[in-house]
């Protein structure tokens, strides 16, 4: 099974960016699943029913998300729909779920807690799913939606040879650490994102800065420009549930 998981997808840029690329992509590499983290798909900030649908549309399976899942309230009621759309498993109880399977796959969208917020334990969550859905999928596949690199290592090592791959997301630059751990889990700190390159992590830049300088929060547009599609290919053996291969996918379009 070869799995494509995308990077955090930024604003109208992103999705223009994985509509052109991803469905030649798929056929070019016979990809089985797609995942992509769309909690920064509508104007860089949050999902709405429309970026989702959109994301659907262009060859995404499962759509994960992170800490800013909440943004848009438009986007509540349907995560609870039949829509292939997760937000964090470790959130208190709130709408939505953390975890779904697709495709003889099970996904699930962990968030991490250092720097991140007061949520419930990521690790011992997943412990709890294991435990609950044992036997009942092979091929697992995690988004960890986590600030801190120590965070994101500490969870593949913790989940190594009880998942197929643990794939960071969040921070929207892609790390150079993609590997197969000892016991079959692949790995990656974060996959980065599809977003403008010329930017600060997928907004405009002197926006950016005149936070840092003035300390007031603004919301901060989409940059414009040249986008960077970043991805990570992991291939699974399905009797095993171990990992094989994983590399890293990355291209521009204009």
């Amino acid at each position: 099974m070869r799995i494509l998981a995308i990077g955090d997808i930024i604003g109208r840029p992103g999705r223009a960016a994985v509509r052109e690329i991803l469905p030649g992509l798929c056929r070019e590499n016979d990809i089985n699943l797609v995942i992509g983290n769309g909690e920064n798909a509508a104007g860089g900030l949050g999902l709405t029913l429309s970026t989702a649908r959109e994301i659907f549309d262009a060859g995404v399976d499962v759509i994960t998300s992170g800490n800013h899942i909440w943004t848009h309230k438009e986007i509540v009621p349907y995560l609870d729909s039949e829509l292939a759309l997760l937000r964090p498993l470790n959130y208190p109880p709130n709408p939505g779920r953390g975890y779904l399977f697709c495709k003889n796959a099970l996904i699930v969208n962990l968030i991490g807690r250092v720097f991140m917020g007061h949520f419930d334990c990521p690790f011992r969550a997943m412990d709890e799913l294991l435990s609950q859905l044992q036997g009942k999928a092979t091929t697992i596949i995690v988004d960890f939606h986590a600030e801190a690199t120590s965070e994101k290592v500490a969870m593949g090592r913790y989940l190594d040879g009880r998942v197929s791959a643990v794939l960071g997301t969040h921070t929207h630059v892609g790390t150079i650490d993609s590997h197969i751990l000892p016991g079959g889990t692949a790995y990656v700190s974060d996959i980065g994102m599809v977003g403008p390159v010329e930017s600060v992590i997928g907004v405009e830049p002197d926006s950016a800065i005149n936070n840092f300088l003035t300390q007031i929060w603004r919301r901060l547009p989409a940059a414009k420009g040249k986008v960077s599609f970043d991805a990570i290919m992991v291939d699974i053996d399905e009797k095993t549930g171990r990992a094989t291969d994983i590399r890293r996918v990355r291209s521009t379009v204009d």
